[in-house]
């Protein structure tokens, strides 16, 4: 091609003699030109955008977009808020970004990051369809341990969760194999029929089991219709071991009569700061006032495991302040 007329010339117009006739005909006014400025207009011609160029550009723009629009899905689902946050907040603090700090249109940018309500469920969906996938591709030629324990939910659902730990690369990870709903009673043989569906959908083999942890409870380990006593039917050789949390649950059921007692008066007087609103205000303009890390104290509950740990390291960090409030609103329980 010619670069100053852009004319395509047939491969028998590329002898010398004919490129040169070309020149003479065509451009006499370029005959005295030396080879650098042919050169600039090499250079020129190779930098001038094409058809496949553009295509390329705008592809690479969209495949940007569509990675930020799952890597933004996957802080939603890390952060636990709606999918809604990505049309109300997530884009409108972007195109703000861009508008104030950047100076530059937003308009292009934003068009190709979709995070409209029902992208982000299915950005979400899709990715932990994968990562399922890839855990349970990974189970099927590995030994494992598995963990099980069932929950009943606020609205009386009875929630099955299964855990694994196993080893890969060297290194042991522990993962959520999956959540299912337990549709009738929760007895030992409800558990194993759930598992044994999980189990032959995901064409994982019991075999691979090596262990399993659970609560103990009765619907669990029963000699005779317990979930583990249907699964040592299938793997004889199985461990069956007490989950260590539950252990410090039970442990936590049984003080010593001096730390039950000391307890006591720990949770009668979170009682006493909780229970009234005005103590509860006041004590976090207490705890203001002293420069406290923690303006609250928890309360303690039996149904969420070491909460009482919880309860009392909250209570040791403020003590303080606690006996400095409950000498003016209760010195008698002070004094104890």
């Amino acid at each position: 091609m010619c670069l100053l007329c852009n004319k395509v010339l047939s491969n028998d117009s590329m002898k010398p003699s004919k490129l040169e006739d070309h020149l003479k005909r065509c451009h006499t006014d370029k005959i005295g030109k030396d080879l650098k400025y042919f050169q600039t207009l090499k250079e020129k011609n190779e930098k001038r955008p094409t058809m496949h160029s553009m295509f390329a550009s705008t592809s690479q723009s969209n495949d940007d977009g569509l990675r930020a629009s799952y890597n933004i899905s996957l802080l939603i689902a890390k952060s636990g808020k709606p999918h809604t946050i990505g049309e109300q907040l997530i884009l409108p603090a972007v195109e703000e970004v861009l508008k104030t700090v950047l100076h530059k249109s937003p308009f292009d940018v934003l068009k190709r990051i979709p995070l409209s309500n029902n992208t982000v469920q299915r950005r979400v969906d899709e990715m932990s369809s994968d990562i399922e996938s890839f855990l349970c591709n990974h189970l099927q030629k590995t030994h494992f341990s598995i963990e099980l324990d069932e929950s009943t939910l606020p609205g009386n659902e009875a929630l099955l969760l299964a855990y694994v730990r196993f080893i890969m690369e060297e290194e042991i990870h522990e993962e959520l194999l999956f959540a299912r709903t337990l549709e009738t009673d929760t007895k030992g043989e409800s558990i194993f029929n759930v598992l044994s569906n999980f189990f032959t959908e995901k064409l994982i083999p019991f075999t691979n089991i090596i262990s399993v942890a659970t609560d103990g409870v009765p619907a669990m380990v029963g000699r005779y219709r317990g979930f583990i006593s249907h699964l040592k039917r299938i793997i004889p050789g199985l461990t069956a071991i007490h989950c260590v949390n539950h252990r410090q649950h039970l442990v936590a059921k049984h003080l010593t009569d001096r730390l039950n007692q000391s307890f006591h008066f720990v949770i009668k007087a979170v009682n006493k700061i909780r229970s009234n609103a005005l103590n509860k205000r006041l004590f976090a303009q207490l705890c203001d006032e002293n420069d406290e890390d923690f303006q609250r104290l928890l309360l303690h509950t039996e149904v969420r495991w070491l909460s009482k740990g919880a309860c009392l390291t909250r209570f040791y960090s403020v003590f303080d302040s606690v006996l400095e409030f409950l000498e003016s609103r209760d010195p008698d329980l002070k004094k104890t």
